[in-house]
């Protein structure tokens, strides 16, 4: 059976043992070393490396001092790309799973899964699959969701793209929303840019298909 390895990361010691004695039930996956933050994990696995027994995957928590997870995350991915991280924190918000996936975290789990899921989660990193907790996952593709196509805009712009497609012009537009025709075209400036739209005569038609003409808010 062939084993794995893996480094755990964290700055609070009571929780780096306590990942530490989890693994060691396991029967093929053991802990070879631990750090209390980036700095020391890099060290780490510079040693590692230079004794050719680079570990399989780093279990990292998102948020620590000198380099935090996501930036831990990325310089392992780059000086050592062999090795799948997986970040296991309590941190729930969005923003910090996103900057972990796209600094190149293999898996991000919570401190309350079950230990079957923070097993799943690293069985997964070594074979080159992701592991999301479920509520990450919900939120992460809620936030792709909302900055895509209409989400990506604010209440002004969408309301500039409804008149725009009722056939106003700017100086007609900026008299109904009580804006600047100047405001007009810098919101106009942005509803291009976010929708990949070339011109004022495609937005329009983009609203009237979206069915936003008529919703402008008041």
């Amino acid at each position: 059976m062939t084993t794995l390895t893996v480094i755990v990361v964290d700055d609070h010691a009571v929780v780096r043992r306590g990942i530490i004695s989890f693994l060691e039930v396991l029967p093929d996956i053991t802990a070879v070393g631990e750090a209390a933050n980036g700095t020391e994990a890099l060290a780490l696995l510079e040693r590692l490396a230079a004794a050719g027994a680079l570990p399989d995957i780093a279990v990292v928590d998102i948020k620590m001092p000198e380099l935090d997870g996501a930036q831990t995350i990325a310089r392992i991915s780059a000086r050592f790309p062999s090795v799948r991280p997986v970040i296991l924190t309590g941190y729930t918000e969005i923003e910090y799973a996103h900057a972990a996936l796209a600094a190149g975290a293999a898996g991000y789990v919570l401190t309350d899964a079950s230990p079957a899921e923070v097993e799943q989660a690293i069985r997964c990193a070594a074979h080159g699959e992701m592991y999301l907790d479920p509520s990450v996952a919900g939120g992460l593709a809620s936030r792709m969701v909302a900055s895509t196509g209409l989400g990506a805009l604010t209440g002004q712009e969408r309301n500039v793209l409804a008149l725009v497609a009722q056939g106003l012009s700017n100086r007609e537009i900026g008299t109904r929303l009580r804006i600047s025709e100047r405001t007009v075209r810098s919101h106009m400036t942005g509803v291009l840019a976010k929708l990949g739209l070339a011109s004022r005569t495609q937005a329009a038609l983009f609203a009237v298909r979206e069915g936003l003409v008529g919703l402008e808010e008041h």
